[in-house]
């Protein structure tokens, strides 16, 4: 797996990104062809078409559209990486396809549970269903999705638990940890945010007063824990 070095714009933080392989449908690793030494740029507004990259397989020729590499500073930015544009062969076969439905998350670490296997992301509903996902890995028993999103914008229910799901293409606000919060009050229940497009500041220190678990979706449907609270979640469980 190739790995570049990236220093985050905003805190200055310097990570080892490994590119995410991809099984192209020849059953090939695939992965999006990384620009060494140029900056990662922070995604403060999100468009589907920007999210996704042409790659194209070394073994079959087949090019199709991938999630574009991302990486979640702990600092709470959202980095889009740089990636090198696919080369133009007039043999390569087209295709429209974007993936399989399925898609591995590398381990970086030993983890009692097995590995989680996430869905990539293209709608909105994908992301709930993620987040659903997500918490029955993590160990959280009857997770359901209520019919109908209520004026308490809660999108998941399990014991002992909420969660909110942003799908959106801004930073989760403030408001939205806070309302969070009370609703989890007023039910006796823990609650977790998810989001696609980050947290603003506010929202982050507020969450981390409150304990509210964070968690960033990138496309691949891997979320990551970007606060304490999380990170706690992760490695204790509910």
């Amino acid at each position: 797996m190739e790995s570049v070095p990236v220093r985050c714009p905003v805190c200055h933080r310097d990570h080892a990104y490994i590119t995410p392989v991809y099984p192209c449908p020849c059953g090939s690793p695939t992965a999006p062809p990384l620009m060494r030494g140029a900056p990662p740029t922070v995604i403060t507004h999100r468009t589907w078409n920007d999210d996704w990259v042409g790659v194209r397989c070394h073994s079959c020729g087949r090019r199709d559209q991938w999630p574009h590499p991302e990486l979640c500073c702990p600092c709470g930015a959202v980095l889009r990486i740089p990636v090198r544009p696919v080369a133009t062969r007039g043999t390569a076969p087209p295709s429209t396809a974007a993936g399989p439905s399925h898609i591995p998350l590398p381990r970086t670490a030993a983890h009692p549970r097995p590995s989680f296997r996430p869905l990539v992301i293209r709608t909105a509903r994908d992301a709930v269903n993620t987040a659903a996902l997500y918490l029955r890995w993590l160990g959280f028993s009857d997770v359901v999705q209520p019919e109908t999103r209520t004026d308490s914008r809660i999108d998941l229910r399990a014991a002992g638990l909420i969660a909110q799901v942003d799908a959106t293409t801004r930073p989760t606000a403030l408001r939205d940890v806070e309302c969070l919060w009370l609703n989890a009050l007023n039910t006796s229940v823990s609650g977790a945010l998810f989001s696609l497009a980050g947290y603003t500041d506010e929202a982050r220190s507020r969450a981390d007063g409150l304990a509210i678990p964070l968690f960033v979706l990138d496309l691949t449907g891997a979320p990551q824990p970007v606060n304490g609270p999380a990170d706690e979640l992760v490695s204790v469980g509910p």
